[in-house]
């Protein structure tokens, strides 16, 4: 009996066990398939959330875009000039031969004409040579030479030249401005000094420096409106007269040219060294393509616009512009008309591109150079 009863007990035992160890076997069953759905609702989420955001973010990056359009403007282009005025001829006397100042013939703001004289230098060396020469020439036609003769004609003809530069004439018309010589002075050959300057008044001369720019409506025969402090309220025209064939870079890097222009027949109280100020104004109206800065995209050095076409669908449109200021480009190649439907992004400051599509005033000098970003 008490053999039975210990057989009894561990059947009981052993099944005790079974029973702990099949609900240990379900509770991690039941543990993996929680775990499992956590995981599936964690993924669902994760992914539900990047969709969302990346929905958001395009939609955030397509509200940042707005319509615009591509349209035209004319425009004068007007310069500004500045500079001073000088002669349009200058004579500073220089002498040719060496000597004694015997003769002044005139004094500062006296009027000559081309050919007067001006100064003479001693002549006896001169004179006597010649006359030298000119009995040589008697004796060799009695009983010289032909070449004896034919060589000295020549040197007659040194002598007249050697003579001719004791006296200096004016080369032109025009007006004694500097008388510093007196006679019983001396001077040596080849002195070119200020002793004595003679300028043409007749027409007033300035050399104006213009942008690169700005000279595509630059031509010969323009003209320019002038103000001088000597002459307030007056306005001085003055023409274009010599465009340069070359231009030459200044200090900060800019091309420009040197152009002069002319003011002829000025009014009294006009004198060289005068400075002024003034504007150049092209005659005619140029018309240009524009569009706002903000619809044209740089990516590796090409510049790309955004173009609407009638089917509501966008095409990418490679250009090149050129930056004009206040968020203005001009066209200058692509396949955009005015008219055209663009993209661009939103901007907080759109007065001048609202001013120019409604048409307001587009006048004066658009400007010009390089934009920002090499477009």
């Amino acid at each position: 009996m008490e053999e039975k009863k210990d057989f009894g007990d561990e059947e009981r035992l052993r099944a005790g066990e079974k029973k702990k160890k099949s609900k240990k076997r379900r509770n991690r069953i039941i543990g993996i398939v929680i775990l499992a759905v956590l995981l599936g609702v964690i993924v669902y989420f994760v992914n539900t959330t990047r969709i969302g955001g990346s929905s958001a973010a395009s939609a955030d990056s397509a509200s940042d875009l707005v319509e615009t359009r591509v349209y035209e403007n004319s425009y004068t282009t007007t310069i500004d000039l500045s500079g001073y005025l000088e002669p349009a001829d200058e004579q500073n006397v220089s002498f040719r031969t060496t000597g004694t100042i015997t003769a002044l013939y005139v004094k500062e703001g006296q009027e000559v004409k081309k050919g007067d004289p001006i100064v003479s230098i001693d002549d006896t060396s001169q004179r006597y040579t010649l006359a030298s020469i000119e009995k040589q020439i008697e004796e060799a036609k009695v009983s010289g030479s032909a070449k004896e003769l034919e060589l000295l004609e020549l040197q007659k003809v040194t002598a007249e030249n050697n003579l001719a530069y004791t006296t200096v004439t004016a080369n032109f018309d025009g007006v004694v401005a500097t008388v510093d010589i007196s006679e019983g002075d001396y001077v040596e050959a080849g002195t070119t000094t200020d002793m004595i300057i003679i300028v043409d008044r007749n027409s007033l001369i300035a050399t104006v420096e213009i942008d690169e720019i700005d000279m595509q409506v630059v031509e010969l025969g323009m003209t320019a409106n002038l103000e001088f402090d000597a002459l307030p309220g007056v306005i001085i025209p003055a023409q274009i007269t010599y465009i340069p064939m070359l231009g030459r870079y200044t200090s900060t890097g800019i091309g420009v040219m040197d152009v002069e222009i002319t003011i002829e027949d000025p009014p009294e109280g006009l004198a060289p060294g005068y400075s002024f100020s003034g504007t150049l104004e092209a005659t005619d109206e140029r018309t240009m393509t524009l569009l706002p800065q903000a619809a044209v995209t740089l990516t590796r050095g090409v510049a790309t616009v955004q173009k609407k076409l009638e089917d509501g669908s966008i095409v990418t449109v490679p250009v090149s512009v050129r930056y004009l200021g206040e968020g203005i480009c001009q066209l200058l190649t692509g396949d955009l008309k005015p008219g055209d439907i663009i993209l661009q992004k939103r901007t907080a400051n759109t007065t001048a591109l609202d001013n120019l599509l409604s048409g307001g005033s587009g006048g004066g000098n658009p400007g010009g150079g390089p934009p920002p970003g090499g477009f």
